[in-house]
């Protein structure tokens, strides 16, 4: 197998059915992992900051560092690939409340909630996510099969959004103060 690396502010897509898709540290920050189970298109996001106007020099440098400009890229690369909306599995992972113990600026939660709000008006379920929390995140995807795994800092590596972890195959860590 091929790893590659999905860094901060960075995506990768890919239909080899050799390569795996990897990101490392997620923090705050928020990886939105695809899959199109039809045609073995995986694509990995890994953004850092939920709008792009807070900085419109660097969105356009850097689109995948936010998530309002990521995530429709995203999936536009998996759509060149030969993906479409309709069959793609969805999973999303990070948002944690890490270096801000009283939670001032809430970056995890505030990327959180701009993923599921991006998604939701294009009218995209996830099948499993693993948000909030106060733990780092590594994730990885394998492109032939679409098997998804996770690890926490400190844990052990478990395949993530599988069909048996629960009802709708999440792993769901709330993030502080959501009701």
């Amino acid at each position: 197998m091929r790893s590659l690396i999905v860094g901060i502010a960075d995506c990768q897509v890919s239909s080899d059915p050799e390569s795996v898709l990897v990101t490392y540290a997620l923090g705050s920050c928020i990886a939105v992992v695809v899959w199109d189970p039809a045609v073995k298109v995986a694509g990995l996001l890994h953004f850092m900051l939920p709008e792009s106007s807070i900085d419109a020099r660097q969105s356009r440098q850097r689109p995948y560092m936010f998530a309002d400009t990521g995530v429709p890229l995203l999936f536009r690369k998996a759509y060149e690939l030969g993906a479409e909306k309709r069959r793609m599995v969805v999973r999303l992972a990070g948002g944690a409340q890490v270096m801000d113990d009283h939670g001032v600026f809430d970056i995890g939660r505030r990327n959180y909630i701009a993923t599921r709000k991006i998604l939701w008006k294009a009218g995209v379920l996830t099948q499993g996510e693993a948000v909030g929390g106060s733990s780092s995140r590594t994730v990885r995807i394998e492109v032939r099969t679409g098997t998804s795994w996770l690890r926490e800092a400190g844990g052990i590596e478990q395949e993530f959004g599988a069909p048996s972890r629960g009802p709708k195959g999440n792993v769901y860590v709330p993030c502080a103060d959501r009701g």
